[in-house]
């Protein structure tokens, strides 16, 4: 395994001496949530509201704690190889702070050695640790005279473990990305999975302009640029703190979605007046996209199992003035019975079905430690039930979309099929696996199908 070098960038007002302990503190406490259960995002939020952190502070800690969830495999590895007790017996405290303390050293340019040396041990004496404060130190002093050295940590023998430990993934998705992709492929994937990713944006032009949007913005300071593929996209460059602040986010001009799922909204091919199905809806980010790209006029149905995520969907849809949107809480795989007046009734249905999203791993640096694959066998199942009943909501001529944000062919490519052969007036006209980049954004796949 070749010694990993420093790769990513921090906001530049961020406090990266001892003074900034509040970033390393709203890091660590967010791997402790994570470690007994929480979900990543949840966890930041709640973090990030208990403590008032300037924007370049809050980039620096959701770097820190998502970098570390990220990387967690290969910093385990290195414990592994610098510590006298393995990760798996230590005490959580100490395993979770000295990974905070790891990722800066290996993989953040900006941040000095002695400040990240620093900042983890007052952290340990602050926090009840203190007799462990000269294990934290000894580590991590030896994994930088490592570093500096050039020296190599001892390398796995067998391939599928050294790329696991490389690139940190888990043993079973490196065997299947090597299936997929062989090294080179898994290795630009990667890439991807394991940096920060961009905030897209989607303007609502029943509200504002693109260059309106992008204006108000460079008139705060903030960099934004257009998507040239996406005609309401623009990507926000560097970190820019709480988002809910930022010029035209009340006004409804626009939302936060990742580009990725703004191909998928296009690829519906809406228009005013149609009415359409938007089957596994929340939290609503392509049902409001398709409200704005039919011009508000129409209907759409957003159907989901979660009420609370339902909630989101018409907060969102009232702040961004959509008013074709209903929500029904119910189950896609019974739908049919629930409502059977819906027999061929709609232009258009857009299936964003639940997936292992193996695409999004960088959006959700927790994902890969909490998907199994006997989950995801489950997961194929529930595909495959929507796909046979939602089918059955279709006009004649309509177009149906079924999407997910995996690159699981299994999940993908094999669904298409078994639906085409179980179908016999459908065919598919379009079908696509977007493996994530800096170019397209998260991992997706689209099929669409037309009666």
């Amino acid at each position: 395994m070749e010694l990993i070098k420093p790769v990513l960038e921090i906001p530049q007002d961020s406090n990266l001496d001892i003074n900034g302990l509040a970033s390393r503190e709203v890091a660590w406490q967010v791997l402790l949530a994570v470690a007994a259960g929480a979900y990543a995002n949840i966890a930041m939020e709640r973090e990030l509201s208990r403590n008032a952190l300037r924007p370049g502070d809050r980039g620096l800690a959701t770097e820190l704690a998502y970098g570390s969830i990220r990387r967690r495999l290969t910093l385990d590895y290195w414990l592994n190889q610098l510590g006298k007790v393995s990760t798996s017996k230590q005490n959580p405290l100490l395993r979770w702070l000295l990974h905070i303390g790891l990722y800066q050293l290996l993989f953040i340019e900006r941040i000095p050695p002695a400040a990240t040396i620093n900042t983890t041990v007052e952290i340990a004496k602050k926090y009840g640790i203190s007799s462990l404060a000269p294990v934290v130190n000894g580590i991590l002093r030896t994994a930088h005279r490592i570093q500096q050295s050039g020296q190599s940590l001892i390398i796995p023998s067998q391939l599928n473990f050294q790329l696991s430990v490389t690139h940190s993934l888990p043993a079973w998705l490196t065997n299947n990305l090597l299936i997929w992709r062989n090294q080179s492929g898994l290795e630009v994937f990667t890439v991807a999975s394991n940096n920060s990713p961009p905030i897209d944006l989607r303007i609502n032009p029943l509200r504002a302009s693109r260059e309106q949007v992008i204006a108000n913005f460079i008139q705060q300071g903030i960099q934004v640029y257009p998507l040239p593929e996406l005609s309401q996209a623009v990507q926000i460059s560097g970190r820019v703190g709480n988002l809910k602040i930022l010029p035209g986010f009340k006004a409804g001009h626009w939302c936060v979605q990742d580009r990725a799922a703004q191909w998928i909204g296009s690829l519906v091919n809406v228009r005013p007046g149609h009415r359409v199905l938007d089957a596994c809806a929340a939290p609503g980010g392509k049902s409001t996209h398709l409200a704005e790209l039919m011009g508000n006029v129409g209907e759409i149905w957003a159907v989901d199992r979660s009420k609370g995520r339902l909630d989101r969907i018409n907060n969102n849809a009232q702040r961004l003035g959509l008013t074709i949107i209903n929500t029904l809480l119910a189950n896609g795989i019974t739908l049919a019975h629930q409502k059977p007046e819906w027999y061929q009734a709609f232009d258009r249905i857009l299936i964003d079905a639940p997936c292992s999203g193996l695409g999004t791993l960088s959006r959700h640096p927790d994902a890969r430690w909490r998907i199994e694959e006997d989950k995801i066998r489950q997961l194929i199942e529930v595909q495959c039930e929507l796909l046979k009943t939602l089918v059955l909501f279709l006009k004649p001529g309509g177009r149906l979309v079924y999407a997910t944000c995996t690159i699981n062919p299994e999940e993908n490519e094999r669904q298409v099929m078994n639906l085409l052969e179980n179908t016999s007036n459908l065919s598919c006209v379009f079908q696509q696996t977007r493996w994530p980049s800096l170019t397209y954004g998260n991992g997706f796949f689209a099929a669409v199908f037309q009666s």
